[in-house]
């Protein structure tokens, strides 16, 4: 059989395969920029989903403990010798000698005011773990102070106790140095009130068991406020600070039905290449809308509002 002679291969010119590279490099650059407009949109979501996330997290804490301000708890009758109700002394702040760090008002919030000393460092003279860093133009935040009851029968020195639960803001300097940069922490300290055969006087401690202070809860913090309502939704002190320093208006930190709460968080980076032209302004409890200085910066910037109900107050 004779083999077929070919004469002519086929096959692309120089010219034909430079068009080709330059068609295959120009869909390539379009895939990447296609991408990385995709990654970047998805790293954005994923990053305020994370930083809505984590102030949920924050915010279902304190809710759980603003829910607990004024909770007694009753043995009732027993055989054992412990006495049916808590018959801890209570404090108002009010006596001689005493003031409001002494207090076991059930909510005390403070408008403003960085840092937060526990009684018993209070009342030795001693700085705080952590240096407050506070500028003269520092506006954050407020703190709230809770207090409330438990009980353990196998206390033999004092089977019902009672906690006091701080919540404050801490200024955080920020890696590079730069004080413009600085931003606030949520910390939180907790103190136990010890009364018994061995101290009748009675006082708050932050060294025992259980206790803590300055745990910081979440970094990166803008401003922290609350506001006190009544059963009837009226607006507790509104044009005043909390609380105020007389036995008729305290009376109303025992009608406190429910406090509203606002949380302001910023990225922990830049979240933005380029500044947003337009300054973004959120919702808040004491302001129609905070604005703030650099919201119009490259940090992303939410902000959390909530109604807690306090179920425990008054009864």
């Amino acid at each position: 059989m004779m083999k077929k002679k070919l004469n002519k291969i086929s096959g692309v010119t120089l010219i034909e395969l430079l068009v080709g590279v330059a068609v295959t490099a120009i869909m390539m650059g379009a895939m990447f920029a296609s991408y990385t407009a995709v990654n970047s949109s998805y790293k954005q979501v994923t990053d305020k989903a994370r930083i809505s996330s984590s102030s949920r997290d924050i915010v279902g804490m304190m809710m759980r403990d603003i829910r607990l301000a004024g909770y007694k708890h009753y043995y009732g009758v027993n055989d054992e010798g412990i006495p049916p109700s808590d018959n801890l002394t209570h404090i108002s702040g009010l006596e001689e000698g005493r003031g409001i760090i002494d207090s076991h008002d059930p909510i005390i919030v403070l408008r403003d005011t960085l840092g937060y000393f526990p009684a018993d460092f209070a009342a030795a003279g001693t700085d705080l773990p952590i240096p407050q860093k506070n500028r003269p133009t520092d506006s954050c935040c407020d703190s709230i102070s809770i207090v409330y009851g438990d009980f353990d029968k196998n206390d033999p020195l004092q089977p019902y106790k009672r906690y006091k639960i701080t919540y404050f803001g801490l200024q955080i300097n920020n890696e590079d140095g730069n004080p413009d940069n600085d931003f606030y922490g949520v910390y939180k300290t907790k103190e136990s009130w010890i009364e018994n055969d061995d101290n009748p006087f009675g006082n708050w401690t932050s060294r025992c068991t259980e206790c803590y202070t300055n745990q910081l809860v979440r970094s990166h913090l803008v401003d922290m406020e609350f506001l006190l309502f009544d059963e009837n939704g009226h607006h507790l002190w509104k044009d005043g600070d909390y609380p105020l320093p007389n036995n008729d208006q305290r009376i109303n930190l025992y009608k406190i039905k429910q406090v509203d709460m606002s949380l302001i968080f910023r990225s922990n980076k830049e979240f933005f290449k380029i500044p947003p032209k337009q300054k973004k302004f959120l919702k808040t409890l004491r302001k129609e809308r905070y604005g703030g200085d650099g919201f119009g910066d490259r940090y992303l910037r939410d902000n959390v509002v909530v109604s807690i109900h306090t179920r425990n107050i008054g009864r």
